[in-house]
């Protein structure tokens, strides 16, 4: 089984629940573990995978909460750092049917440096590289350039996931298309959002919207769709891969169970050839990410609703 390297943001979720989708109106928070990239290692580790997640923490009691939440989920965090910046957090007010809201205080994530002992041992794994906060500048951004180059140059199959956060831009979308253009031209494998794939390619249309993107470099597409499903683009055909149903109460997560659940599918073909060649194997594989994705919806907090192996298979 390949090891897969999540680079990027772990961070506090203060949470409220049923008080809307505004924040401005909520008034109690509960405290969960996050972050796009470690979401995605523990959903690895959980299926039985070796998620390995690489970025910065406070040395603080809150960094000191994350570390222990991730690990006990079995990921590997001996490549995290410390830092004195407090621990990046996010405040999110989820409304009854799922919808979120999100503004950030970032901290320690952007300090992320990057280490080139590491090199060697990425040898032919997998590098996802799905950080909402990344290309915002500080050394977790001139990290994330260096360790894509090491995915190129040392053979791994490489992720990409653009966690576009308004409240991170502010406005500044364009430099946000700038900077992603890169790694989608890159990476094997990128997984959007709806909005994410219109933004980034400028088309509304989302089968024409794959093709642009398919342009500009990235082989296998996967779009999610929330309760319709996933549009999956790949070998020169576009299917949609519906779902299950499920009766959601927070979305927060899904997205990262989902591309988790995929990459560990990935890992544990020990070859990355058929992938690039066997759309019916992508289909199967989209339809059980699928599944983990709505399971994750079914409970508060991304972390604690991932789904194990006997929940999907």
């Amino acid at each position: 089984m390949k090891r897969v390297y999540c680079i990027g943001e772990l961070l506090i979720d203060f949470v409220a629940e049923r008080q809307g989708s505004d924040l401005s109106k909520a008034v109690q928070f509960t405290k969960k573990a996050g972050g796009a990239p470690a979401n995605v290692a523990c959903a690895i580790a959980k299926l039985g995978g070796k998620g390995i997640f690489i970025g910065c923490v406070g040395n603080d009691p809150f960094g000191s909460f994350l570390l222990d939440t991730v690990k006990k989920e079995g990921v590997d965090i001996s490549l995290t750092q410390l830092s004195k910046t407090f621990t990046t957090l996010a405040f999110v007010s989820i409304a009854d049917d799922g919808e979120r809201d999100f503004v950030f205080s970032r901290g320690a994530d952007k300090e992320l440096k990057y280490d080139p002992t590491l090199r060697q041992s990425l040898q032919g794994n997998i590098l996802h590289l799905g950080a909402a906060t990344a290309l915002l500048g500080g050394s977790l951004e001139k990290a994330y350039g260096k360790y894509l180059f090491d995915g190129l140059t040392k053979d791994m199959f490489i992720s990409f996931d653009p966690n576009f956060r308004g409240d991170l831009w502010k406005e500044d979308e364009e430099t946000f298309i700038k900077k992603c253009m890169p790694f989608v031209e890159k990476s094997h494998l990128c997984k959007f959002s709806k909005e994410e794939a219109q933004l980034l390619s400028g088309k509304k249309d989302i089968h024409e919207a794959c093709d642009v993107l398919h342009e500009v470099g990235t082989k296998i597409i996967t779009v999610t769709l929330g309760s319709e499903g996933t549009l999956l683009s790949a070998h020169g055909t576009k299917k949609l891969i519906p779902s299950i149903n499920v009766r959601p109460v927070d979305t927060t997560g899904a997205g990262d169970a989902f591309i988790g659940c995929l990459l560990y599918q990935i890992s544990d073909l020990g070859n990355y050839d058929p992938v690039f060649e066997d759309f019916a194997l992508l289909e199967k594989m989209v339809a059980i990410a699928n599944k983990a994705g709505a399971i994750t919806t079914t409970n508060y907090g991304a972390i604690v609703a991932l789904p194990t192996k006997d929940q999907l298979y």
